[in-house]
């Protein structure tokens, strides 16, 4: 007996120091891992429910709401100037019963907007659009158990409109991240956010297309989105070229998506995360029937690199493309027996598809075997790759088919922008970062009257050490005022005899900026 409780009394013992042990090796090495192995961890001690229904199942998602909800976010965002409550703001208050102070003396208050995230580790990490947190001076993200935490931002990704934020606090329930690349059309899907400020809100429909380019990022066109920063709509711009910085391959779905909505999660009826609500496409600024969302497949690249480098470890292919889905855009370019794939209209110099062979007037048929019928799936393929990644480039030059492989460059090694703007790799190379041309609504906006922006600057370049960021803008080279990549070539090559570069704008909090750069 005594033996039996001797051995019984070692193995509780043992078992305990195992069990510490893992835990003070989770503690030491969990900060280590991707959001996919957290989250095999994660579920593999928290299996959901085994009846929730698979996507082709019956039409029953209380299951699947009841696993995300908790874990859906309510973002508050709060700016610099105090300009007051907006229209907006107004408007729906009065709709849901606030009465308006009309008549009484208010004191001025700091704007404020609103949106959604989704926690997706539970140690506090949170995925939300870039649009819902840029320039906010202050975030306060309120848990569906009504706890208000204080967000900072771990990192923003403008191309994809993505942004990673994170509060102080531990045991937070988690969405389970999907597979987007399973999602079908005509699938159930929810979108779960905090439309109108009304928290908790759960809508359903079905996923209506998938791989939808609307031209909404990278587009700059001020008139497509509202003041609040909430929700888009496409972009009516006249075709152009196009460069692979703004990445669209966007799920679309009728389930209901309204200004507050973004940022939230889109789900399939087994509770897996598929997609992060983006934008609505709309003639009144609310629900039409088309809402948009980020694929979850693009998101992971994305949101593990802003958490692991702070920024993203983008590949690029090095050219611009015109889309030939665009009868328009094909007769333009001289291209009238296809309709699908994409004319490379230039190569960027030193660039890795120069590198590899590909050549201006190429077809682009297929990237890794997979059919390119439109931008989205180029773009989104790239997407999710580094630089030093090969792909398996498809063209069709003299009607004939070839392959080339494909090794992605960096920032440093494409300048994909500044090509797709007149610019040189050369001078992208200098300056340590991209420019783009401002449009006349963007100089009203921001009451200049010349510049371009800033759209990408490399760490430790000349961009990086004078402090400017993405959204900078640059009215002046010398003393001279610059509106084109052109304008700008010629004012740091003047420079470069002088030795001396000095650079005048606007930061994107508004506030101006004159700096001095020695090129010696």
């Amino acid at each position: 007996m005594k033996k039996f409780g001797l051995t019984l009394l070692t193995a509780f013992v043992g078992g305990a120091m195992a069990i510490g042990a893992y835990k003070i090796m989770e503690t030491k090495y969990n900060d280590g891992l991707s959001f996919e192995e957290k989250q095999k961890v994660y579920f593999t001690n928290n299996p959901l429910p085994s009846n929730i229904t698979s996507s082709a199942g019956e039409t029953d998602f209380t299951v699947a709401a009841a696993a995300v909800t908790p874990a859906v976010v309510y973002i508050r965002t709060t700016y610099a100037a105090s300009q007051g409550g907006s229209s907006m703001e107004d408007m729906f208050g009065q709709m849901f019963g606030q009465r308006s102070q009309r008549g009484q003396r208010q004191a001025p208050r700091a704007p404020q907007a609103s949106g959604s995230g989704v926690i997706i580790s539970p140690d506090g990490y949170i995925v939300t659009n870039n649009h819902v947190v840029d320039k906010a001076e202050k975030i306060q993200v309120t848990t569906n158990d009504h706890r208000i935490l204080e967000a900072k931002v771990i990192g923003r990704d403008p191309n994809t409109d993505l942004a990673l934020i994170k509060v102080s606090a531990t045991n937070l329930p988690i969405v389970k991240l999907g597979n987007s690349d399973d999602v079908r059309v005509g699938e159930w899907v929810l979108a779960v956010g905090n439309p109108f400020n009304l928290t908790s809100t759960v809508t359903a429909g079905i996923v209506s297309a998938k791989g939808r380019g609307i031209g909404i990022i990278g587009t700059q066109n001020d008139d497509d989105d509202d003041s609040n920063g909430n929700f888009f709509s496409p972009s009516r711009n006249a075709p152009k070229p196009k460069a692979n910085s703004g990445i669209e391959s966007f799920i679309q779905t009728d389930a209901a998506i309204n200004p507050g909505n973004s940022g939230g999660a889109l789900v399939n009826t087994k509770g897996e995360l598929i997609g992060i609500n983006s934008a609505i496409a709309s003639h009144t600024g609310s629900y039409e029937g088309y809402g948009f969302a980020i694929p979850i497949n693009l998101a992971k690249k994305v949101l593990n690199d802003i958490k692991q480098y702070g920024s993203v470890k983008r590949g690029y292919l090095g050219v611009t493309y015109v889309d030939l889905s665009n009868s328009d855009q094909a007769e333009l370019v001289g291209v009238k027996d296809r309709t699908i794939g994409l004319y490379v209209d230039k190569v960027v110099p030193a660039g890795g598809a120069e590198s590899a062979g590909i050549k201006s007037g190429d077809i682009i048929t297929k990237v890794d075997g997979t059919l390119v019928t439109e931008s989205s799936d180029l773009t989104e393929h790239i997407g999710r790759k580094a630089p030093g990644d090969k792909v398996n480039i498809t063209v069709s030059r003299d009607n004939q088919e070839k392959n080339f492989t494909v090794t992605l460059k960096g920032d440093a090694g494409n300048a994909s922008t500044l090509a797709a703007n007149g610019g040189s790799a050369q001078l992208f190379g200098k300056l340590g970062g991209t420019l783009k041309a401002l449009t006349q609504a963007q100089k009203d906006e921001h009451h200049v009257t010349s510049g371009v922006m800033v759209t990408g600057v490399t760490q430790g370049g000349m961009f990086d050490d004078l402090g400017l960021t993405t959204g900078s803008i640059i009215t002046g080279v010398n003393k001279t005022p610059v509106n084109s990549v052109e304008d700008v070539e010629k004012g740091l090559d003047a420079s470069n005899r002088r030795g001396m570069l000095f650079l005048s704008g606007i930061n994107p909090d508004g506030s101006k900026f004159n700096n001095a750069f020695s090129l010696r």
